[in-house]
């Protein structure tokens, strides 16, 4: 059992792991201990002394690496876990946007968001973008800062509004109000504004653009989604001068030459979402695109109403899908891969530090150094079969572990799991009633048969193919070409 002094210990020390520092030197360590005290990672190496009162967790046979890092993802549809597993991208659109998304109270993105942010501890993810783009009220938005400030993790709320236009609901004085209440921009809790950019020649974006300048919060958008977005909102945004660093480009799998070396040059970064990417049609997993122009890369999981919101799957995916494309480019010119390009240790790069660089969190996180806040994971299951032996350690993160061998997660220096357990139990029980009522809630306000038709919604005579944003009369089959 866990040790019940564990998550209050005034250090911890792991003793004995085989540690991936991802420092910039991608340092590994054999046998060697990573020392917590208070917030913060006090010491790297082997032997290390230790202050009295310091718990040690035996490492020995698992890998100690910092904690993962998730740069997009819908946590206020965790409550609909595995739902829409045979959408498509446009019944994606369809449910959320047109027909039912709507239809979510405070209550329901609160439960949705509660247990998105257990999992993610339980996953080794110790910090998460909520790309929370269905808070079509400031109750919403109050609901889904409550679930995040109420887990011990590391959060960023992005705010977001699909049944509204950006440049409506960022220039209320509900939203500045929100902001400046719930906001802090602390270490735990973040801030980013999350809006799409149809591409309307107008560009009416330009007013929610403005806002996130005045507020000094980095924007994230999905660009270069096939149907939705692509060059023309890319080079919108140029034109006008809101292309700046830090701005985080979600999927970025449609897109132009021209567009990604605008991102590259202006200092945004991508977030990729393999697994989201090869099965809804966003456009090809676009790491092996962006690697090509030099953008850095960040991961993410995308949404739990399709798939696995684990970190291992987003790598595996990643690596998998950017392999095979480099395969195919060779096989189309006759010729043969030999030595492949990017490696499993580039892959547990983009999990760690290179969110933590998309985030601009690079000094706090994303990799085990003294100084830096202990965000730390150790991968450990002496029950597993597929645990050892351990040769190649980035290999292995990659493609034999998975959540089932998180033994403990550490976040800014608190114990979240020990032994493969969550120390969440009040967390976790108040999900699944939360969560439980709200999938009670939607079967009953659909009613059975349209409950049971969402899984699999017919495509209306609509604009959605060209445009799936309601608050928009602007479509353009550009955004079906790229």
């Amino acid at each position: 059992m866990s040790d019940p002094t564990i998550d209050s210990a005034p250090a911890v020390c792991f003793r004995h792991g085989l540690v991936l520092t991802m420092d910039d030197a991608r340092t590994v360590l054999p046998d060697a201990d990573v020392l917590v005290v208070g917030t913060d990672i006090a010491a790297v190496g082997p032997a290390l002394q230790v202050p009295e009162g310091t718990v040690e967790v035996d490492a020995s046979g698992g890998i100690v690496m910092p904690g993962m890092i998730d740069t997009h993802r819908h946590m206020w549809q965790t409550a609909m876990r595995g739902y829409g597993a045979d959408w498509t991208l446009t019944q994606y659109f369809v449910w959320n946007y047109l027909e039912h998304g709507r239809k979510f109270r405070p209550q329901d993105i609160y439960a949705g968001n509660l247990l998105s942010a257990v999992e993610a501890l339980d996953a080794g993810v110790t910090t998460s973008v909520d790309w929370s783009h269905n808070l079509h009220t400031v109750d919403h938005a109050e609901a889904a800062t409550d679930a995040l400030e109420e887990v011990p993790g590391r959060f960023v709320l992005a705010y977001g509004n699909i049944q509204a236009g950006p440049w409506e609901w960022s220039s209320t004085p509900e939203f500045r109000s929100f902001v400046e209440r719930r906001m802090p921009r602390s270490e735990m809790l973040g801030f980013q504004m999350a809006f799409d950019v149809t591409g309307d020649p107008k560009f009416p974006e330009q007013a929610a653009f403005e806002v996130a300048r005045d507020l000094g919060a980095t924007v994230t958008t999905h660009a270069g989604v096939w149907g939705a977005t692509n060059d023309d909102g890319i080079r919108l945004m140029y034109e006008h001068g809101f292309m700046t660093p830090g701005t985080v480009y979600v999927h970025a799998a449609t897109l132009s030459d021209d567009s990604y070396q605008r991102i590259a040059a202006t200092g945004g970064y991508a977030s990729v979402a393999a697994e989201s990417e090869a099965s809804c049609g966003q456009g090809y997993p676009s790491s092996w695109a962006l690697r090509r122009h030099g953008i850095p890369l960040s991961l993410s999981v995308d949404t739990s109403v399709w798939w696995s919101s684990d970190p291992f799957s987003a790598m595996r995916s990643t690596l998998n899908a950017d392999r095979t494309r480099e395969h195919h480019e060779a096989h189309a010119t006759g010729e043969t891969v030999t030595h492949i390009g990017v490696r499993a240790q580039d892959v547990v790069g983009w999990a760690t530090r290179g969110g933590a660089a998309a985030l601009g969190l690079s000094s706090l996180v994303g990799s085990l150094e003294p100084g830096k806040r202990a965000d730390v994971v150790l991968l450990k299951n002496d029950a597993s079969p597929a645990m050892f032996p351990i040769l190649n350690p980035y290999g292995h993160v990659v493609f034999q572990a998975g959540r089932g061998d998180v033994h403990t997660v550490v976040v800014n220096g608190r114990v979240v799991k020990h032994e493969g357990v969550l120390l969440l139990d009040r967390h976790l029980a108040r999900a699944r009633d939360s969560v439980a009522e709200t999938v009670t809630y939607l079967q009953e306000t659909l009613g059975a048969e349209e409950w049971l038709a969402g899984m699999s919604p017919d495509i209306p005579e609509s604009k959605v193919l060209d445009n799936p944003y309601t608050y928009t009369e602007y479509a353009s089959d550009t955004t079906h070409t790229g």
